[in-house]
């Protein structure tokens, strides 16, 4: 019983999963042009998203002690400066959480 049920959570998770990623395809049709509701959310959610995760990153920092939000100001610093160097997300984002760890080791 319990391999059917976990079979079956599977096969629903998978469902949804598939039915989020096909839903736009099905309402946005190619030569159908875009709301502008749509266009401006997919303009400003980016990087609201972004600056939500920022916040909710730093929110616990200590500034009592250097070793509580040193690591965390080189690190945001690191993300930006290589985003701005080479505009590529993956890249920024893994080195600043390089950064982070090796600093939080070493602080």
């Amino acid at each position: 019983m319990e391999s059917t049920k976990a079979l079956l959570i599977i096969l629903i998770v998978a469902l949804c999963t598939f039915g989020t990623r096909v839903l736009p395809f099905i309402i946005f049709r190619k030569n159908q042009e875009l709301p502008q509701i749509v266009k401006y959310l997919g303009d400003i959610l980016p990087m609201s998203v972004i600056a939500i995760l920022v916040v909710y990153c730093l929110k616990g920092v200590n500034f009592k002690g250097a070793g509580g939000f040193v690591p965390s100001i080189i690190s945001v610093a690191t993300v930006i400066l290589i985003h701005i160097w080479k505009r590529n997300n993956l890249i920024s984002i893994g080195a600043g959480t390089l950064i982070y760890m090796l600093l939080i080791h070493i602080f």
